[in-house]
């Protein structure tokens, strides 16, 4: 059928989504940058989608059981700011519309989360929005599990491109999916076999639809520009009949209304020109200067925008009249339970008074083991790690289809998968999710990561095996320089508690983030109690003084971790050679730096020797041993300098050098 056949057959559903192409159109030309191919192929798909199976309230963007709708092919921003503005969202108004991608607006190139109510998640690196929604999904299902259908029952639609789907996040994302039977997730594919490079064919074969079958997803297929054939294959993939997730593939042409350029990479990634617009304009039968939507269809949007504000309100009722209405409402703030600092405080006390010698990985279980019953919101994990990651407890129960009440996933061998879904979980809402894998693979979850330090999530990663303490695995296991790549990630909190306390006082840390994900490094080796006291958290200070010395210090150890009990013991041999030396334990550098100077200087005073400890390279620690009035001839480092090597771990830390005795003979080499 062509254009205008198509234009004849559904004049009230193609003037709306003509809308969303000229919109995305016109704000691509004006930054002269962005993908309007893809807004404009997918347009009769959002518009059947929001006109008659997405669950929302413009009015009310927030409404937590509204259905959530994830762009996973985010470069095609426009189409999710074009829905935006016609379903009356109060924040994007015609103005961000014109200044798309430009200083200062809501409308960024990618979607971005935080920046405009109805953006659900940050995307643009594919993969990862179909990936979060896995988490969507499965928030939605343990949710629904604890508080009844009647307060949370709703869909993940994600519109996925061909990208997203060659992106390797998206086996693990969708393998889990299918494997967890989650049938509230729906992906709706932008069949449109176009990649920047030309057609899909130069790069990939794929049989997406017997790929999504084989891990356990239901298919459908539609014409993606037939609003009928739309809606009938939506009706379906919303109908429930079964309990496997759905992929409808919806073909496109990209680019469509474009005479000239559409069904190439050419309406990919770059504005279409004016006389390709004007073209398009006549194809699309679209008069309307640029930026101008007429009163009947804005009106006609507008409407659409509002149909869900009485499921809203009934909603709201039963909310209201909920036996749990208050821990419910508690849960979706995202508010921290008051039992939280009386449990870690205990716990503390406890450890004083038993002196206990352990790996953090085994501290950091403890902890759990007392905070996971008295935190209904915790929601663990691990990638196919949990008896090294010490992450499940026994009051949590097992995730799965038949038991949506158990609140441990296991996500199996998918890191990348697993951060993913721990940022769909938060962004959800009603959970804290943590997950667990070895520090060196944060490298797997590393792009996930990123998104939650950018999106502002408090997620907590339980990374063990964080050194070469590890042992005989070897250096492909044993993380060097991943300390330094955590710390040097914006908004990232890097904890490596060097006992129990600490690591209590670091959960402590995580689960009251509000906005930055936390990184729990944690050892495979037993570490002794070194904290002597526990009334403070000191480890929300970032470093503080662990041991003090006999008189003015003339020298200072810093060390993380596992390297705190080798300071200690270097600090014992100095203080006995008639040397004033005090350790201090830098279990956080972002939140040492948020300290005063005041404090830092009275951590580090100026005119001393200063030698940081750590199992990992020097990177990091340059700014305490060079800055905060530091001097290079007056510093020095005792850690790594390239890999690591298969042996025990003693043997390493002797071979490597990381020794109490080697740091006191670099301490008497600085002093000379």
């Amino acid at each position: 059928m062509d254009i205008v056949a198509r234009r004849k057959a559904d004049p009230a559903h193609w003037r709306l989504a003509t809308a969303i192409r000229a919109l995305s159109m016109d704000a691509v030309e004006a930054a002269n940058s962005g993908h309007p191919g893809m807004p404009m192929g997918m347009a009769d798909v959002a518009t059947v989608l929001f006109r008659n199976h997405l669950t929302f309230d413009a009015a009310a963007p927030n409404w937590f059981d509204r259905d959530r709708f994830v762009l996973s092919a985010g470069h095609g921003s426009m189409l999710i700011y074009s829905l935006l503005y016609l379903t009356g969202y109060e924040q994007m108004s015609i103005d961000q519309i014109r200044n798309f991608r430009q200083w200062g607006s809501i409308t960024a190139g990618h979607p971005e989360y935080g920046h405009a109510e109805g953006v659900e998640t940050t995307t643009g690196p594919l993969g990862q929005g179909i990936a979060t929604a896995v988490g969507f999904a499965i928030a939605e299902e343990a949710m629904r599990a604890q508080f009844g259908a009647e307060l949370c029952s709703h869909k993940t639609w994600v519109i996925a491109g061909d990208g997203c789907l060659m992106e390797g996040i998206s086996q693990e994302a969708i393998a889990l999916a299918g494997h967890q039977k989650l049938k509230n997730l729906i992906v709706l594919w932008d069949n449109n076999d176009i990649t920047i490079d030309g057609r899909v064919s130069l790069s990939d074969s794929t049989d997406q639809l017997k790929r999504f079958e084989a891990s356990g997803w239901r298919t459908i297929s539609c014409d993606g520009h037939d609003p009928a054939d739309i809606d009938r294959a939506l009706t379906d993939a919303a109908s429930g009949k079964d309990d496997r997730p759905v992929l409808v593939a919806c073909k496109t042409i990209i680019g469509f209304g474009a005479p000239n350029k559409q069904d190439s990479s050419g309406v990919h990634g770059s504005a279409l020109g004016a006389a390709e617009i004007a073209a398009a304009r006549e194809t699309l039968g679209w008069e309307s200067p640029a930026f101008v939507i007429p009163e009947d269809i804005l009106a006609d949007w507008r409407a659409i925008g509002i149909k869900g504000r009485t499921q809203r309100e009934a909603w709201a009722t039963r909310v209201d009249t909920a036996e749990n209405r208050d821990e419910f409402a508690r849960r979706i703030s995202g508010g921290v339970s008051d039992r939280l600092a009386p449990t870690l405080a205990a716990l503390k006390e406890q450890a004083l008074a038993s002196q206990p010698k352990v790996a953090t990985r085994r501290a950091s279980e403890m902890v759990l083991e007392v905070v996971n019953p008295e935190l209904p919101e915790m929601l663990g994990g691990s990638a196919d790690l949990t008896g090294s990651n010490n992450t499940k407890t026994k009051d949590l129960g097992i995730f799965t289809p038949e038991n949506r009440q158990g609140r441990y996933i296991h996500y199996g061998i998918r890191e990348h998968g697993m951060a993913a879904a721990m940022n769909g979980i938060w962004l959800h809402g009603g959970f804290r999710p943590y997950g667990g894998t070895f520090m060196c693979f944060t490298d797997y979850a590393r792009g996930a990561m990123r998104l939650s330090a950018l999106m502002g999530l408090p997620v907590t990663y339980v990374m063990t095996h964080d050194s070469i303490g590890l042992g005989e695995d070897g250096p492909t296991h044993q993380p060097v320089e991943h300390l330094a790549i955590c710390r040097a990630t914006p908004n990232t909190l890097t904890l490596r508690p060097c006992d129990l306390i600490e690591t209590a006082e670091a959960w402590e840390i995580a689960l009251t983030s509000e906005s930055s994900p936390t990184v729990m490094a944690l050892s495979r080796q037993n570490l002794p109690l070194l904290r002597q006291e526990a009334d403070e958290n000191l480890s929300a200070k970032g470093a503080y003084v662990l041991r003090e010395a006999s008189a003015a210090p003339k020298v200072i150890l810093m060390a993380s971790g596992s390297e705190v009990e080798i300071a200690v013991t270097a600090r014992d041999t100095l203080e006995a050679q008639g040397i004033p030396t005090r350790v201090v334990s830098v279990p956080s550098m972002e939140l040492f730096r948020d300290q005063d100077t005041e404090y830092r200087q009275q951590v580090l005073p100026a005119g001393t020797v200063r030698i940081a400890i750590e199992a990992a390279v020097r990177q990091p620690w340059e700014w305490l041993l060079l800055g905060e009035r530091g001097r290079e001839e007056t510093s020095g480092f005792i850690g790594m300098t390239g890999f690591g090597a298969s042996a025990p771990a003693p043997t390493l830390y002797k071979e490597f050098g990381i020794t109490a005795e080697a740091t006191v003979a670099e301490a008497r080499r600085l002093l000379g």
